[in-house]
């Protein structure tokens, strides 16, 4: 049969990077992921009424255990002539009378196998596992009862569990169905995980070149505005060698002298560039840069402090 997609929208798209970094758009792109090709039959999910089950935490009575066993007796001779039906009900005396046998649960789930209502068989099959975990029977009936869904995964990894606590041969046999379907659903999300990595990756690294270059057109955009202020003053470059700060921001930083600024130390810094995009500390940045003595009132804030004196460790000459 052909298995059906397991996620709806996924789309193997063009994430062929630019070298202009502007990439808002990016995020729109979507990945279709392709159906994947499964052999094997499937039933149909069965919804009928939870069974009725059985409280483990009651302490059973020698003579509830010995009348529980009696009622298993008749299940299991009913099991033999096909009588589905009226070995659930024997079952289930058996699991009331005696709720805490993880065997019984087992026993009754896999009834359910034979009358192919796996749903039921799946809750039986984890009740006897809560019981008793390292029931070999409550894995098996479970895996199988998985496979008849199509939950070839899950259905792999219980079968693994029962061959490895107790092997036998249908375990072995449905392993052989179970596990090709299971192999390529893996192989299916590992590859697309991997795209999905690969486009976060992308889109982060133009985010990463869109601020760089919006940081140092503001640096540049910077320095031609001071130069120009200093021609039209007639200062010479060395009185005028105060720096540009990114984002726009003219002047030096108190204790800050050199005007020769590496911006590569700015552009290098993820810190101080997400910050930039950060309109508080914009705005702290700017007030600064307007007014030197202002820095003092923003010595407080824990979240533009740092930045400010980040900055100032970047723009400060050499000792």
């Amino acid at each position: 049969m052909r298995g059906g997609p397991l996620v709806d929208e996924i789309d193997e798209d063009d994430f062929d990077a630019k070298d202009s970094p502007q990439v808002d758009h990016e995020s729109d792109d979507e990945i279709i992921e392709s159906d994947i090709e499964l052999e094997g039959e499937i039933v149909e999910a069965d919804n009928d009424p939870p069974q009725k089950m059985g409280d483990p935490s009651v302490e059973v009575t020698d003579e509830n255990r010995d009348v529980s066993q009696e009622a298993k007796g008749r299940a299991m001779e009913a099991i033999s002539e096909g009588r589905f039906e009226e070995a659930i009900e024997h079952l289930t005396e058996a699991i009331l009378l005696n709720p805490t046998s993880a065997i019984m649960y087992a026993t009754r789930a896999s009834v359910y196998i034979k009358m192919k209502k796996p749903n039921a068989a799946i809750r039986d099959a984890t009740a006897a596992l809560e019981i008793n975990p390292d029931s070999a029977k409550g894995y098996k009936t479970r895996g199988i009862a998985f496979s008849m869904l199509g939950k070839w995964a899950e259905a792999a990894k219980d079968l693994h569990v029962a061959s490895k606590l107790d092997y036998d041969e249908e375990i072995s046999s449905v392993l052989k169905k179970v596990e090709p379907n299971a192999h390529k659903i893996e192989e299916h999300r590992r590859k697309y995980d991997r795209l999905r990595k690969e486009r976060e990756d992308k889109i982060v690294e133009h985010e990463r070149q869109r601020r760089r270059a919006e940081a140092q057109a503001a640096y540049e955009k910077a320095k031609k505005q001071e130069h120009s202020s200093c021609r039209s003053s007639g200062c010479t470059p060395d009185e005028c060698a105060g720096g540009g700060m990114p984002g726009g921001f003219p002047g030096a930083m108190p204790g800050s002298v050199p005007g020769n600024i590496d911006m590569s130390k700015i552009l290098n810094d993820p810190e101080l560039m997400a910050a930039f995009s950060d309109p508080e500390i914009m705005a702290a940045l700017q007030d600064v840069m307007n007014n030197p003595a202002n820095f003092a009132k923003h010595q407080a804030n824990p979240k533009v402090a740092p930045v400010i004196a980040k900055m100032m460790g970047k723009f400060a000459g050499p000792k």
